[in-house]
This record gives C-alpha cells, sequence and structure tokens, in this order.
C-alpha cells in the first residue's frame, strides 16, 4: 500500500497524540504528506461562518500541538480549521476535496446506556470515506 496523502482529524484527546504518531510511521514510508483538521461544530441556530473565537482559539492550539507531535517525527504537517454542521460529512469532503489515500482517526472509547460505542462520526466515515481508514483506539485500563 503506497499513501501519498494522509488526513488526520484530530479533537483534542490524548488520542491525537498516538494518530498523528501512526500518520508519521506510515508517512515516512512513501515520503507522504500528512493534514490535520481540526472541525468546530455548528449548531443549526448559528449561521455557518459565525465568530467563535473561543473555539477558534482551542482548536489552534490543538492544531499548533498536533504540528509540534509531527516536528519530534521530522515532518511538517499541514493544518486546517474547519466550521461545519456536521463532522463526519466534512471529513469525507475534506477526503475528497484533498484527494487524500487514507484517513487515520483516533476513537475514544465511550459508553451510551452502558454499551460500547463509536458514536456518529466514526461510523459515518467508514461508511462513506473514499479512501481506506484506519482506527487507533487507546487502550483503556480499568
Amino acid at each position: 500500500m503506497e499513501f501519498q496523502k494522509i488526513l488526520v482529524p484530530v479533537v483534542g484527546t490524548e488520542t491525537d497524540i498516538e494518530t498523528i504518531k501512526l500518520a508519521c510511521r506510515l508517512a515516512k514510508k512513501d515520503k507522504s504528506k500528512i493534514l490535520a483538521v481540526y472541525i468546530i461544530p455548528i449548531v443549526h441556530s448559528l449561521p455557518l461562518d459565525a465568530e467563535v473565537s473561543v473555539e477558534v482559539k482551542e482548536a489552534e492550539e490543538i492544531l499548533d500541538s498536533a504540528g509540534k507531535i509531527a516536528l519530534k517525527y521530522g515532518f511538517e504537517i499541514e493544518t486546517d480549521l474547519l466550521q461545519a454542521r456536521n463532522i463526519g460529512p466534512s471529513i469525507i469532503d475534506e477526503a475528497v476535496e484533498r484527494k487524500v489515500d487514507l484517513i487515520v482517526m483516533g476513537v475514544s472509547y465511550k459508553q451510551h446506556f452502558g454499551q460500547y460505542s463509536l458514536g456518529n462520526v466514526t461510523p459515518y466515515v467508514l461508511k462513506n470515506a473514499p479512501c481506506r481508514v484506519i482506527l487507533y483506539q487507546q487502550y483503556q485500563s480499568e
């Protein structure tokens, strides 16, 4: 498998660190480009281009952190900050627009009504991705 462009959606959790590291390891072999993207969800009651300065500041810090992690592994990554109604479709749109070969996503351990849950974003990406997807789930110690 050869990957020229790798998309890494980041959300500001510890899992981001490992997904960036994994993307760097995969990119090293093929000298791939890595794009880290953070998507700010905008509620329907606000316009899509609403000024959300607090969220933008937090997102920029998260993207900056992703860039620093990649630099430790010898990579300069491109970062992008988006505002969208729905995160899953935005990840897919970005993957299509950027013509990525791989999406590397971190998955947090979540429970919904006592059952393990992937939430809404991950299943959407898995179902609609125009490329391969690698999921990384951080080990959950009890």
